[in-house]
């Protein structure tokens, strides 16, 4: 997944969002271990105490943990994956009712919306 990063937000706020994301979809697999800090940095094109941060707040969530003379790896407990997963879910489609309801849909309609046009991609 490229590391694509806009205005809207902190850079280190972008890389856990990436990282979460990686991490939802098993790019990253429960119990791997990442690349060093630099390494992921040069890959992201970042300052590497700004992917340290990202990477420390990560793990202040749970989502990583350390040893100490290993470095850092993905958490080992699939039901706090699996709530990453649903949470990420929720605020797409959190998004996706809201921009609905701006363009006037009720929620039924903006339901019906969404079983014609997944139902296109079948």
């Amino acid at each position: 997944m490229p590391w694509n990063f806009n205005d809207s937000s902190p850079i280190y706020q972008q890389i856990m969002e990436h990282i979460k994301l990686s991490i939802a979809v098993g790019e990253y697999n429960a119990g791997e271990k990442l690349m060093a800090v630099r390494e992921l940095a040069a890959l992201a094109e970042v300052n590497p105490n700004t992917m340290q941060k990202a990477l420390s707040e990560l793990e202040r969530e749970g989502l990583l943990y350390s040893q100490r003379t290993s470095g850092r790896f993905v958490t080992d407990d699939s039901s706090k994956i699996a709530d990453l997963r649903n949470n990420l879910a929720n605020e797409q489609i959190d998004w996706f009712i809201t921009k609905m309801k701006q363009l006037g849909y009720t929620a039924d309609e903006a339901v019906e919306q969404l079983k014609k046009h997944i139902d296109k991609q079948k």
